[in-house]
């Protein structure tokens, strides 16, 4: 017997949920992250995009008194608001699928731990037909011993408020190169981009950081997420095209990664399994990879098509 419960309220979730996540902190970083900052967003008063479909699930296998063993939200702002699975039983993965179809909620896309993730969208595809595409490979590592890395001539500087042109405009692109770096289309992972607004509240929390060269010019961005049960994510890392093979990024990954390592933090990142050259710089930094996920989408039958299929 899979039990399901939902919660529209972060605060409400992370009070049962809290714990679990915190179990296994690195791995529940995501989920962490975004719902704590929601929360936190609700009690300052920050208000919600009425159109998104922004909810939390959490998974017992055995029924409402059983151990947690599954977690999962959709919080996610653009379309097509994906659903965020942490790991959970095939079973109750399907029949999560099963409950939002007879609820009237079409989830076209998932990322997160497999193989849960794809069990989800396949029991989905069954319901609606459509075909599961993998649009992205993940990996999920966290950060080991510190390794030295080659001095790089420039100083890492906290990014201010001055600097936000300047981080919304590299953000955009980090989405888009990502994609062109890993063989994609330009686009094809529509990641979600982060608001203006959102992209300044993390500046003013110390969340994003510059590599200045040696003339005092920015050519590289590190940032990372506000540490969520100790443990922080840094995301995203980006250097133009103009400013690349370099090192900036690995001296920028590798300060970044220390300080807060020096505020008693784990660190942890997520790489795309298709671009080789930042698996590299990243291990060559100490981080040690975790467990592999995945982003998944339900592209729509064609007419007269058959049955749906894996791929």
């Amino acid at each position: 017997m899979v039990d399901l419960e939902f919660f529209d309220d972060p605060a409400a979730f992370l009070d049962v949920a809290g714990s679990r996540l915190a179990s296994d902190p690195v791995l529940s970083t995501v989920v962490s992250v975004v719902t704590t900052r929601i929360r936190d967003d609700d009690a300052a008063g920050v208000g919600r995009p009425p159109e998104v479909p922004m909810w939390w699930v959490l998974v017992r296998d055995g029924g409402d008194r059983a151990p947690i063993t599954g977690l999962g939200m959709r919080t996610a702002k653009s379309p097509p608001h994906p659903l965020y699975l942490l790991p959970m039983s095939e079973d109750a993965a399907a029949t999560l699928a099963r409950h939002l179809h007879r609820r009237g909620e079409h989830v076209a896309a998932v990322n997160g731990a497999l193989p849960a993730s794809r069990t989800f969208l396949e029991e989905m595809a069954r319901l609606t037909g459509g075909t599961v595409r993998v649009v992205m490979h993940v990996r999920l590592f966290e950060l080991g011993e510190l390794a030295t890395v080659r001095r790089v001539p420039g100083r890492l500087r906290e990014a201010t408020a001055a600097d936000l042109p300047l981080v919304e405009r590299w953000v955009s692109l980090f989405m888009a190169d990502a994609d062109e770096q890993a063989g994609r289309a330009r686009g094809a992972s529509a990641n979600e981009t982060p608001s203006r607004d959102d992209l300044l509240q993390s500046i003013q929390q110390g969340g994003y950081g510059l590599w200045l060269d040696e003339g005092g010019e920015p050519v590289s961005l590190a940032a990372a997420s506000a540490p969520a049960f100790g443990v922080s994510r840094v995301a995203p890392v980006y250097t133009p095209a103009e400013h690349r093979r370099h090192g900036y990024a690995s001296a920028a990954v590798a300060a970044v990664s220390a300080r807060l390592l020096d505020q008693g933090a784990r660190v942890c990142l997520f790489t795309d399994q298709a671009n080789p050259t930042s698996n590299g710089i990243y291990q060559r930094i100490g981080y040690r990879p975790v467990v592999d996920m995945a982003s998944l989408v339900l592209d729509p039958r064609p007419r007269h098509a058959g049955r749906p299929r894996r791929t």
